[in-house]
């Protein structure tokens, strides 16, 4: 463990020890937010994003900040009633540019480093979802909503305008949370003269796809050349059945100057995403994974030539993702983001070196670092690497990495003095032997009022994806810490299907839902439940998603082990969950479709439905009506189940939500009744 976090640790077990009080649903939306931290071209300040939320108004409020390295103080930049987000530094640092929802419209503005000159640039008709600008400042992209097709009856009929009808011929006609209304996110570019935004131009004029790709791309898949002649974006260009079952995104480069556009990753049928130009403009690189239809396929890292057109693969050997992929202001070195042994650690790949694999572990952080910003110094004649970092003990705060040693150093305590008034619990890291001989890397979070020879009830937290690690993160809603300050003990497994631990841990979920890893969940509460501090008697199991499937899944197969569970927005049905949107997963998790192989193990022996007769323990059921990723029909099936035959069941939705609980109110009230279904029948 590196020297600054271990110190964060002991002042976190000072906290546990001093703190006058536990972590409440209420005190968690208290914590100040802390994200997207760009460094200054002269690596001497950091600008950064703090958001906070007013549980009575249910709304929250970002602002800018910016963080001096040279004395590590930090100053509001840019704070009034309106959203100030998105802050990118100009070329020569002079300016930084921010996006801006006064009067109600997302827009362009500017301010100048020390806070004065704020100025608004753009007045469109439209808001602007994301935007980049040229190194050389000479060029702006911005992405905007635009309305291609039509599949609203009272468009269709307009002699019928008050119809609320959609009709659609082919799929995805939603997705996510939102059904398609024929409106798309095109990518505009425009010059930039002295602060004006000349004359836009729709580079995907007439096509029905998106850039960034729905639901979550973000202005990382869109990205100028240095010189503002080329821009390389990202966009899956198929549609209907094609893009529904399909994950075959491109890199799409367009000239600015012949305003023509060709694909540079043609005949690569899997995501392609995240372009980023060497700063000399003599490369570029992104993220590429292999197998079409595999959405959680190996994230590995390309690099094409400019000049040449020659394409490498630069990460062979390297059985891990990458990610957040950021330049050395030399060219010569890349630094990348990993999942790594249940946590996320920085990364750097060398060119100069010739060795087979030239990458280098920089961190070794009991943490996750999320966002990566790189800079360089010149007096120090050193990289500046900057880091959101957050873990089980801490929200996430900005930090320091020494390209040399790799040390972390805190540099802001946004949620200082919060956190000093809350007791928080500590965090065990177990190693837990499977069915199977292998070790499952298991997080087990105590009460913070722990006491020697006290029993607890335990919680077994299922986690979803399926592919996604169980890594340091603090959550504002499956917060481990507040689960253990209502007095339990978190038993957080990393069970097979989870990224970090090589491709083949991760692949083993594919095929194998109710296989492999249920027997991983079953043998870490097992384990943790031998402990003396575990009553076995007063055993839950929690989780969303694919851990919701996992609960379900449990409800069936548990053999008495709990006596309380929690499914949010889980799969039930393994043959109903064909009302999903992205086919592409439903197929290569199940092996195939129901009608295709009527006997697979996965609509048999895997679908919790098959198991619903054996159900006997209380569950607590999510079900949202935005969310059209596990339909909420899921939910309902499995609530109705329950009562009809007798088992103690409650079911709560809510109608302006999707996968996730995302407004506060709804959220607070979200734990409220989680943790009354877990009180009533665990203590």
């Amino acid at each position: 463990m590196k020297k600054t976090i271990a110190l964060f640790y002991l002042i976190a077990s000072a906290w546990m020890v001093n703190g006058q009080q536990t972590l409440t649903p209420e005190l968690l939306w208290k914590f100040s937010r802390v994200s997207d931290p760009k460094v200054s071209p002269d690596g001497k300040s950091v600008v950064y994003s703090i958001r906070n939320v007013d549980l009575t108004s249910n709304k929250g409020n970002t602002d800018l900040w910016l963080l001096d390295l040279s004395t590590n103080s930090t100053k509001v930049l840019s704070a009034d009633s309106s959203n100030e987000s998105s802050a990118r530094w100009s070329g020569d640092g002079k300016t930084i540019y921010f996006l801006n929802d006064a009067g109600g419209s997302s827009q362009l503005w500017s301010i100048s480093p020390d806070g004065t000159g704020k100025k608004q640039l753009s007045k469109l008709n439209d808001d602007i979802n994301e935007y980049g600008i040229a190194a050389n400042g000479s060029m702006i992209w911005v992405t905007i909503d635009v309305k291609v097709k039509s599949f609203l009856g009272r468009d269709i009929y307009p002699d019928l305008p008050k119809t609320s009808g959609r009709v659609y011929d082919d799929l995805m006609f939603r997705h996510w949370d939102t059904w398609d209304n024929g409106v798309y996110k095109h990518v505009f570019v425009a010059p930039l003269t002295n602060g004006e935004i000349g004359t836009l131009v729709d580079v995907m004029k007439g096509e029905a796809f998106d850039s960034p790709m729905k639901p979550n791309g973000g202005d990382d898949e869109i990205c100028w050349s240095p010189d503002g002649k080329t821009l390389a974006y990202t966009c899956k260009k198929s549609v209907g059945k094609a893009y529904a079952t399909g994950t075959n995104s491109d890199i799409y480069l367009y000239d600015v100057t012949k305003a023509t556009t060709q694909c540079l990753t043609d005949g690569m049928n899997g995501y392609d995403k995240s372009p980023l130009f060497s700063p000399d403009g003599s490369k570029m690189i992104w993220i590429s994974q292999e197998e079409p239809g595999n959405e959680a396929d190996q994230a590995r890292l390309f690099v094409v030539d400019v000049k040449t057109g020659e394409k490498k693969l630069l990460s062979t050997g390297f059985d891990q993702n990458v990610e957040n992929t950021c330049w050395s202001a030399n060219s010569q070195q890349l630094y990348f983001i990993s999942s790594v042994d249940a946590t996320q650690q920085v990364y750097a790949y060398d060119f100069r070196l010739r060795s087979a694999l030239p990458v280098r572990k920089l961190t070794n952080d009991v943490a996750d670092h999320t966002e990566l910003s790189v800079s360089y110094d010149a007096l120090k004649k050193s990289d500046v690497i900057i880091t959101s970092c957050m873990s089980m003990l801490f929200p996430s705060e900005l930090f320091s990495i020494d390209p040399a040693s790799g040390i972390s150093k805190q540099l802001t305590f946004t949620n200082k003095q919060l956190l000093s008034s809350i007791r928080l619990g500590k965090v065990e890291k177990r190693m837990v032997k499977a069915t199977d001989g292998k070790s499952i890397l298991t997080w087990v979070i105590l009460p913070p009022d722990y006491e020697a020879g006290k029993k607890y009830p335990a919680l077994l937290y299922c986690q979803g994806g399926p592919q996604s690690m169980v890594g340091q993160f603090w959550s504002y809603r499956w917060n481990f810490q507040l689960m253990a300050a209502k007095g339990y003990v978190v038993v957080a497994p990393n069970r097979r299907g989870l990224p970090g631990f090589g491709s083949a841990w991760n692949d083993q979920i594919s095929g194998d839902w109710g296989g492999q890893a249920m027997n991983d969940l079953l043998s870490a509460i097992d384990s943790v439940s031998n402990e003396t501090f575990v009553d076995k008697n007063r055993l839950g199991a929690v989780g969303a998603s694919f851990g919701g499937y996992s609960v379900y899944w449990l409800a069936g197969n548990h053999n008495k082990r709990f006596k309380a569970f929690i499914s949010h927005n889980g799969v039930y049905n393994m043959e109903s969950m064909l009302a999903t949107e992205e086919q592409f997963f439903y197929k290569h998790e199940n092996g195939s479709y129901p009608w295709e192989d009527p006997n697979s193990k996965s609509y048999t022996r895997f679908s919790p439905s098959t198991y619903v007769g054996k159900w006997d323990t209380p569950i607590l059921i999510i079900a949202n009506e935005k969310d059209y990723r596990v339909p909420y029909t899921q939910g309902l099936e499995a609530f109705t189940a329950a009562r009809l035959r007798d088992v103690p069941a409650r079911l709560l939705s809510y109608p302006d939500e999707n996968h996730w609980v995302l407004r506060p109110q709804n959220s607070v009230m979200w734990q409220r009744i989680f943790f009354d279904w877990l009180d009533k029948y665990l203590k």
